[in-house]
């Protein structure tokens, strides 16, 4: 599968988050905690000192689902608008020959509303005879793209997917995660929400992702 453009994400950028996979829990390699270990999902999470908020590291197991299934449905802009309820605006555009995503998002508690502009790859590796299918995403900025009055930009934001078959006929993946959304919120207000925000939204789409099998 190719990238969207070729020079965005580095080949060892993709091979570093295959090697995740293999790699022990984050809670045994530093200052990684535990703080979800439920529904086949185990979330860990670190303090970053310059933003005041925390970075995630999500492993987990998909039952009955094909890895390249599992990419399908992270990739399929037009279902994600059916099931997650909080997309107000979702689509691709090519900017100088480059493809990037527009995103609109409802924010829970009042807080303004945010979008996202970002670059996301994917790729197909081949280490050492096994499969696995890797998406790197993060925030850009273009020009083609400003700002809107009452409306938020994340100018921050990452997330690295790695996955690959269980061996049986499920997948198991690797997620890294961290998110700035700006603004004049309180780090410690949007530390809260995420503590929920981020077990809630895995549960929608692991539901989502077998509604998307069914239905293929």
């Amino acid at each position: 599968m190719a990238a969207a453009r070729p020079g965005r994400f580095s080949e060892e950028q993709f091979r570093a988050v295959c090697r995740e996979l293999d790699q022990p829990p984050p809670a045994a390699r530093g200052p990684w905690s535990l703080t979800v270990d439920s529904m086949s999902v185990k979330i860990y999470r670190v303090y970053d000192e310059r933003s005041g908020l925390y970075e995630y590291k999500i492993f987990g197991d998909i039952a009955d689902c094909p890895p390249k299934l599992c990419v399908d449905f992270y990739m399929d802009l037009n279902f994600r608008k059916q099931w997650d309820n909080n997309i107000k605006a979702l689509y691709e555009r090519t900017y100088d020959g480059e493809k990037l995503i527009y995103m609109e998002m409802k924010y829970p508690f009042r807080l303004s509303r945010r979008d996202y502009v970002y670059t996301r790859e994917c790729q197909e590796m081949d280490v050492d005879g096994r499969k696995i299918w890797v998406v790197l995403a993060q925030s850009v900025s273009v020009p083609q793209c400003p700002e809107k009055p009452g409306i938020v930009r994340v100018k921050s934001y990452k997330q690295r997917l790695a996955i690959e078959s269980d061996g049986k006929t499920g997948s198991k993946f690797y997620m890294y995660y961290f998110l700035n959304p700006g603004g004049s919120t309180p780090s410690r207000l949007i530390n809260w929400i995420a503590q929920s925000a981020v077990p809630a939204f895995l549960k929608d789409m692991q539901k989502a992702l077998h509604n998307y099998s069914k239905s293929t």
